[in-house]
């Protein structure tokens, strides 16, 4: 049955998790107002099932590149975080809050699983002419979950209550186990992987993206961005209060946002070929830089254009950085780039929404300002890195693929 695995198979798996994964968050939070009582609390609880990933992402995507069966493995971390969002749950309820944000810290060392795990084993599923096309299907569901997870968040709290929410976060990403756990095997690989050691795999990952300028050039650029899009994304429930007449309204514009990043995702996918992704990278973060400045200006018109704008830069830039890593991740590293690839956009988000949170309550505009050139940085990081960086680990991983 492995062997039969379809593409399909692939997005219903990641579109499942990637929901579920969408949805945590703003469960988490609305579930923490709800039991814990306190806006500090649940904040804390987002921050610490995220910061985590940081350090979880790199082993998670080491293991998987050793793994005889990686999607056994896939299966497991995301029945660990499906059972981590449960057990914050039943520790809101019961248990010291101190115990449930420290759960919360180990469920989000698997967090990386439903991200970059799943999009490492793409290359198993879709190989040479099929790649592009499934890489740039792989980036929609993460648009198709960026506006799915925050409306049925929404929804769900409402008609259940906010733990109800969280519940069917678990179920979504639960509901992708069968997916994961059916990935296609990879025995040759497994068997030379295991002459090495789990540090070793760490240290050369690491090597290969800091030396492969293509690769250094889109992760510094990703997470650059990522730092702008986090200090965006604390700005629009303002932004809805201030413009369009309620903080709720926000959500709104986030959902514009995942539609226009998921519709520009869609024609990339059509013309996978006719643009290089690096070229993509460089130029959605000035994309994303523009939309952050326009979003400065206090018209409900110009502020939708602005967030479709960023939508229109987020969505192409996340498929053209998929392409760059498996063009350049060995074969025998790429769990571990995805991973950690994930793992640092993950905390650059965090970033920028940290920062921003004192920033916006001094001025909104000044943050708005302060993340369009966030997102100029991003793209001047691109000729920051020459092409005569040390290919030293290119050389290391030829050897190692003819041992």
């Amino acid at each position: 049955m492995r062997k039969r695995y379809s593409l399909g198979s692939y997005l219903a798996g990641a579109t499942a998790a990637r929901t579920g994964d969408e949805m945590s968050g703003p469960a988490l939070l609305l579930a923490g107002l709800a039991l814990a009582g306190a806006t500090v609390e649940a904040s804390a609880l987002l921050a610490g099932i995220t910061i985590s990933a940081a350090v979880g992402g790199p082993v998670l995507g080491a293991l998987l590149d050793r793994a005889r069966r990686p999607g056994n493995l896939l299966a497991g971390a995301l029945a660990l975080y499906a059972a981590g969002l449960g057990a914050i749950l039943v520790g809101l309820d019961r248990l010291p809050f101190a115990v449930t944000l420290l759960i919360a810290v180990a469920t989000g060392l698997v967090g990386p699983a439903l991200s970059g795990g799943w999009s490492a084993r793409l290359p198993d599923v879709a190989r040479g002419d099929r790649l592009p096309r499934a890489n740039a299907l792989d980036a929609m569901t993460f648009g198709v979950a960026g506006l799915a997870g925050p409306a049925l968040t929404g929804g769900v709290a409402e008609l259940l209550g906010a733990p109800a929410a969280v519940v069917v976060s678990a179920v979504l990403i639960v509901s992708s186990l069968p997916f994961a756990w059916l990935l296609p095997a990879r025995p040759a690989l497994a068997r030379r992987t295991r002459t090495t050691s789990v540090v070793s795999d760490l240290v050369a990952g690491m090597r290969v993206i800091a030396g492969r300028p293509a690769l250094a050039r889109a992760t510094v650029t990703s997470v650059v961005s990522c730092v702008a899009q986090g200090m965006l994304m604390v700005c629009l429930p303002l932004l809805g209060e201030r413009v369009l007449g309620g903080a709720g309204r926000g959500a709104v514009l986030l959902s514009c946002a995942a539609v226009s990043a998921l519709v520009a995702t869609a024609v990339l996918a059509r013309f996978a070929r006719s643009v290089s992704p690096d070229t993509i990278i460089r130029a959605s973060v000035l994309v994303q830089a523009a939309a952050s400045a326009l979003a400065a200006w206090d018209r409900p018109v110009v502020l939708v254009v602005a967030v479709l704008l960023a939508g229109i830069g987020e969505g192409p830039q996340l498929a053209a950085l998929f392409a760059v890593r498996h063009r350049e991740a060995p074969e025998h590293l790429r769990g571990q780039i995805f991973s950690t690839g994930a793992s640092l956009k993950i905390s650059g988000f965090a970033l920028g929404a940290v920062v921003a949170g004192p920033v916006a309550a001094w001025s909104l505009p000044g943050t708005l300002a302060l993340a369009a050139s966030v997102a100029v940085l991003a793209a001047l990081a691109c000729f920051a890195i020459p092409d005569s960086s040390v290919r030293s680990c290119d050389r290391e991983s030829s050897h190692r693929q003819a041992s």
